[in-house]
């Protein structure tokens, strides 16, 4: 029996999906969260918190994005031609987040409000284009033959649109336990409420999206509501339940402040689990499988020892980033 190396890869891409959603999620919620945070000086403390390590963050999407593309050509080829739009939008709103990150602290204080605004723009368009990919992977694209034979604007639809507006509540209640985490005093305190808010607007969120999108998706009705699929999959709302109850007791402890952020890591990553259940093992849903989309054998083993020597080092450099700069981040304290 020989090795799978689609699965490989496929577990390659999720996981890689993953780091980067949960990594630059919060960085991304932190840009979200600055309408609600006026105060100058706390601005500075909310940017400080992943100013040594948010660069790194981007590495994990373009692995992703390269492995997608060497592993499964025909998923990249549909995927980049359905949604170049919203990834073209997508990639305009991490580059402004990253240019007005970094220029904030040296503007004047005449300019900083015009970089103030431009990182809350751009991590909001970002974000919601992120959700709008998500919610066009759910609903599934047309092929015909080997090529996308949809339009250009079929991502443009009310469900697409509203998982864009969950996923941007998301990275913004990952930015809120954050800085629970990294911050003290008045600044953590406020995050705390605003995670109070966050926690159950996710959670409507979550309970809408799980009710539509089996309506709208009969082969995703089946996979969670037949036997005895109802029964094994039945731990992953009730996991969510469980989470969502533990973090709102944690948002009540003033002496809990890692947490939250850990039990909000717990609920994306249960998201994201929901997301692979519905439409496994299709890589372009509803018809083409990860085989179909897959790249020739020798293609893949020969990229996956490229893989295999280049993801242990990117994860002892971001285990030992988030190490170094472990702690709460002080008012006055900077790294640019």
């Amino acid at each position: 029996m020989g090795i799978d190396l689609s699965i490989i890869w496929f577990v390659i891409i999720v996981f890689a999906t993953l780091m980067y959603i949960v990594m630059d999620g919060f960085d991304l919620g932190i840009g979200i969260l600055f309408p609600a945070t006026p105060n100058a000086d706390d601005r500075d403390v909310m940017v400080n918190s992943v100013a040594p390590v948010w660069d790194g963050n981007e590495t994990w999407l373009v692995l992703g994005g390269a492995a997608l593309f060497g592993a499964f050509p025909l998923a990249y080829a549909v995927i980049i031609d359905a949604l170049t739009i919203p990834l073209t939008i997508m990639l305009i709103g991490l580059i402004f987040r990253g240019v007005a990150f970094e220029f904030r602290f040296k503007a004047t204080p005449a300019h900083r409000p015009f970089w103030d605004k431009a990182f809350i723009g751009g991590s909001i368009v970002a974000t919601f284009s992120q959700g709008i990919t998500v919610g066009a992977v759910i609903q599934g694209f047309s092929v015909t033959g080997r090529a996308y034979s949809g339009g250009p604007f079929d991502w443009f639809t009310a469900f697409n649109f509203f998982c864009g507006a969950g996923l941007v509540v998301a990275y913004a209640l990952l930015g809120s336990t954050w800085l629970v985490m990294k911050s003290e005093n008045a600044l953590q305190k406020r995050m705390r409420q605003l995670s109070k808010v966050l926690l159950p607007l996710l959670l409507v969120f979550i309970a809408i999206i799980s009710i539509w999108t089996p309506l709208a998706q009969p082969a995703i009705a089946a996979r969670w509501f037949t036997l005895p699929n109802l029964f094994y999959l039945l731990p992953v709302p009730a996991l969510v339940a469980i989470l969502s109850l533990c973090q709102w007791r944690c948002l009540h402890d003033p002496a809990s402040h890692t947490l939250p952020f850990i039990m909000t890591l717990g609920l994306v990553f249960l998201g994201f689990s929901g997301l692979g259940i519905s439409i496994w093992p299709h890589i372009i849903p509803p018809d083409i499988t990860l085989w179909q989309a897959a790249a020739p054998a020798q293609s893949q083993g020969f990229m996956l020892v490229g893989a295999l020597l280049i993801i242990p080092v990117i994860l002892v450099y971001t285990f030992w980033s988030y190490y170094v700069f472990r702690g709460k981040v002080q008012h006055g304290e900077g790294y640019h």
